[in-house]
């Protein structure tokens, strides 16, 4: 280990390896449970004696950063046990102090088990195993080979064309019949709806979404305060009957839904509500915000138009990506907005980050247009049906006392336990069990979901969903006996 000592300074040698300790460990450079030296190696190492090492370490271990183990050594500890590194020092600027409530909650939730063979449910994409890592990483290199200078630039605010004329060849297929100069390239769908929320809302304004829906979108919507109303589903997606007596109550400025396999429920909705909505939206002069995350991923039944064939006066925005499909990694989306919506959308991206990266948007152009992506996405769906299915044969087997309704595509399976129980009791049990799926209050604006979960059946093997729906049913039982 080597330290820049400075035995001309007026700091003592000992406090000098402490503070270079101490913030190695704060910075997690040294992570816990880590070994220190030996005070008689590192006194070797360092020139020092060892007392000198052997007070460096008493004031760690003071500080909570370490802990002595006689026979053993001087471990890191975990972080919990560290203490704040500015207590000890001068409080943090005024300025800080308003951020010091904010939780940093970047996960929907983190499993505790010490399981040796742990299933996750909760994950929100499908499974990496399938991803096109090989020829993705090919086309990549041949990008770099052929266009080096175009691709490394920082490319047009829009999005590079060519993938922009590949969208718009993709979603003709889906009957919106767009030209490339009405889409726009995102760094994810998050980024799009995102942008949408910041030219047309303002805090305080009424947001129409569906009840559950994606759970981040919600978190979006409260960071930008606005003011979330919300509508119940059913199997066939929105109970748009519910509609026109809400648009008359609260006058929302937007409706955000995801129609097709929507996240949590998988739920679609119907040809005759996605026609109901439309007009209804038009009639009252509200936007629609058509999230179509993963519309390719049907399994069974017939393909409904999206809302966006269905607009013919520029009242539907809409959101697609390519990271559930792809590789989440490549964080590519899009918005396609007809009208002045689309001039003021490309500004707000302009603004904040002047464009999508672009070597990733010729490398995505190129595997698209050599028709790798219609071949990745028809061996998916093939994958994604028999595990869906294996599924919902499992739940069947070992989980009797739930509803559910089966998806006709998509990623996910919406679980409703018994009226008594809730999730939120189910999963540290679960837990215990090697198992870990989303609580479905996270899916929820209004507080309800407590008693639903939602279960990911794309990221898994076969035989994976077997062994946990079978502990699932195992878990489940146990909590009905205790309460």
């Amino acid at each position: 280990m080597r330290m820049p000592l400075n035995p001309n300074s007026t700091q003592p040698l000992y406090r000098q390896i402490h503070g270079y300790l101490r913030q190695s460990i704060l910075s997690q450079s040294l992570p816990p449970n880590t070994r220190l030296p030996a005070t008689r190696q590192l006194a070797k190492d360092l020139g020092v004696s060892r007392i000198t090492v052997e007070n460096a370490y008493a004031d760690l271990v003071a500080d909570g950063l370490a802990s002595t183990q006689v026979g053993s050594g001087t471990f890191v500890l975990p972080p919990y046990t560290i203490n704040n590194p500015k207590a000890s020092h001068e409080p943090w600027p005024l300025w800080q102090h308003e951020f010091a409530c904010v939780p940093l909650e970047l996960c929907e939730q983190v499993s505790s088990s010490c399981h040796p063979r742990q299933i996750s449910f909760a994950e929100g994409s499908a499974d990496p195993s399938l991803f096109p890592i090989d020829e993705f990483r090919r086309t990549m290199a041949s990008v770099m080979r052929q266009a080096p200078h175009a691709s490394l630039d920082y490319g047009e605010p829009r999005g590079f064309l060519g993938l922009r004329t590949n969208i718009a060849h993709i979603l003709s297929s889906q009957g919106i019949m767009i030209p490339p100069t009405n889409v726009l390239i995102t760094v994810g769908s998050q980024q799009a709806i995102t942008l949408v929320i910041q030219v047309l809302l303002k805090p305080g304004d009424v947001i129409l979404v569906e009840s559950p829906t994606y759970g981040k979108a919600l978190e979006l919507f409260s960071a930008f305060h606005l003011k979330v109303v919300s509508i119940p589903i059913d199997k066939d997606g929105m109970k748009t009957e519910l509609l026109e007596g809400i648009l008359q109550a609260y006058h929302p400025k937007l409706i955000y839904t995801i129609p097709n396999f929507q996240n949590p429920s998988g739920a679609s909705l119907s040809g005759r509500r996605r026609r109901e909505l439309v007009s209804l939206a038009s009639r009252y002069n509200v936007p629609i915000l058509e999230d179509d995350f993963v519309g390719d991923l049907r399994y069974d039944g017939c393909a409904q138009p999206a809302l966006k064939s269905l607009d013919t006066s520029g009242g539907v925005i809409y959101v697609g990506t390519f990271s559930k499909m792809l590789m989440p990694g490549l964080r590519i989306g899009f918005v396609v907005a007809e009208g002045p919506i689309y001039g003021a959308l490309v500004k707000r991206k302009y603004v904040q980050d002047l464009a999508t990266p672009n070597l990733v948007q010729h490398a995505l152009d190129a595997y698209v247009s050599i028709g790798r992506y219609q071949t990745h996405l028809r061996r998916s769906c093939r994958v994604y049906r028999k595990r869906r299915d294996a599924m919902a044969q499992a739940i069947g087997r070992y989980l009797p006392q739930v509803d559910v309704d089966i998806p006709q595509g998509g990623l996910f399976m919406w679980l409703r336990l018994p009226q008594e129980l809730t999730a939120t009791e189910l999963l540290p049990l679960a837990w215990k069990e090697g198992i870990d799926f989303a609580l479905g209050e996270n899916y929820c604006a209004d507080g309800s979901g407590s008693n639903y979960l939602r279960l990911n059946f794309a990221a898994l093997s076969v035989e994976e969903i077997e062994e946990g729906i079978r502990r699932l049913g195992v878990t489940l039982a146990k909590l009905q006996k205790l309460s």
